[in-house]
């Protein structure tokens, strides 16, 4: 089975915040690995940060649907926000510009 990447960026609500103080990042991360693995998926890299996400990592999900699944239920605990980008390879990349679609622009 092919996985799919995904960058996670997430930031906590102040009872998010609460809890990460509480508890520490090593529960967080551990935490969160959980929820991925539930659904199959898996844990690149797991990191706390300053700025716009309070942490960011790099996960494999089967497909799309789980991975909607473990944002779903991260986002509806209100304690944190969570943000899920799919990530291509150069490969990917390739394929997309070799094909063709067509289009046209409005008024054009």
């Amino acid at each position: 089975m092919s996985m799919s990447k995904y960058l996670v960026k997430g930031k906590y609500a102040t009872d998010g915040v609460q809890g990460l103080m509480k508890e520490g990042g090593s529960n967080r991360r551990d935490a969160a690995t959980a929820a991925i693995e539930s659904v199959g998926g898996s844990v690149d890299s797991f990191y706390f940060a300053f700025g716009d996400a309070d942490v960011i990592g790099i996960c494999d999900f089967p497909d799309e649907a789980s991975a909607t699944a473990v944002s779903l239920l991260i986002n509806s605990t209100g304690a944190v926000n969570v943000a899920l980008t799919p990530l291509m390879t150069p490969e990917d990349l390739d394929a997309a510009a070799a094909k063709t679609p067509s289009y046209r622009p409005p008024g054009g």
